[in-house]
């Protein structure tokens, strides 16, 4: 029997000793997801951590949160970068608290809410504007032929040419054709790899890049002057004008010296 009551004694003990859990907070199990805080954050540029992930349309209220549907599977987001700009601590209905995040990439094609560990920070690797890449030498006329050439080509992200293009792959392409100049692979490094020059000093067959900095660079074309590129985009390859509200100009480079 003394044996009997130690056993109970302990027991009875153990019931009064909090779970432990680790890197989260653990409450008691409810039968709905509650939102604990909603904010907004300053804009974090964010890559993926792995090929997992999904983004989610939350719904709800915030005592009943629902998880409505998936949106963007990380996996076919392989060199994206996302922007944080909001940030939701959620009590799950295991009682464990989570961190997520609202991303939209660079282009605001895609967005969501995202569970905060499936993505880590980016980082840059900057170079220099007198970068040991080697400039070429041509003429406009070549750079210019071979763009528009390409005009009406589908934009496809990672696309490398000649059928189909992303940005810089189309920058890439047309400077290697037509010159003989190999470019970096993409924007930012495009951006990074050459001497700038400022809007002023911008000449024909200059690169044009558009972003939220000189370190968050989402975007490049070949400049024409006059406030014109020619530009791999979600419509394809065409003609526009840089001056619009939805282009934001970072800067420009100097791959070539062209006459």
């Amino acid at each position: 029997m003394h044996i009997k009551k130690i056993g109970l004694a302990i027991a009875f003990a153990a019931t009064l000793v909090p779970a432990i859990s680790l890197g989260t907070t653990t409450a008691h199990a409810s039968s709905t997801n509650t939102i604990v805080s909603t904010s907004n954050m300053t804009d974090t540029s964010y890559v993926r951590k792995s090929a997992t992930g999904w983004t989610y349309n939350l719904g709800g209220t915030a005592s009943n949160m629902t998880f409505g549907k998936k949106t963007h599977y990380l996996k076919n987001y392989p060199n994206t970068t996302w922007h944080a700009t909001k940030k939701r601590y959620i009590v799950k209905k295991n009682g464990v608290k989570y961190l997520y995040y609202y991303v939209t990439n660079g282009r605001k094609t895609a967005s969501g809410w995202i569970w905060h560990g499936y993505l880590q920070k980016k980082s840059y690797a900057h170079t220099t504007t007198t970068s040991t890449s080697t400039s070429g030498n041509g003429t406009y006329a070549s750079i210019y032929n071979q763009a528009q050439s390409l005009l009406g080509k589908p934009y496809v992200y990672g696309g490398n040419g000649p059928s189909s293009f992303d940005c810089s792959g189309f920058t890439k392409y047309v400077y290697s054709k037509a010159i003989g100049q190999t470019l970096p692979r993409t924007a930012q490094q495009q951006y990074d790899a050459y001497k700038h020059v400022s809007a002023k000093n911008a000449q024909p067959g200059d690169l044009i890049f558009f972003g939220t900095s000189t370190g968050n660079i989402t975007h490049c074309g070949i400049y024409l002057g006059n406030n014109k590129m020619i530009d791999a985009q979600l419509r394809g390859v065409v003609t526009e004008a840089t001056n619009v509200s939805w282009w934001h100009t970072v800067g420009y480079s100097r791959p070539a010296t062209l006459s």
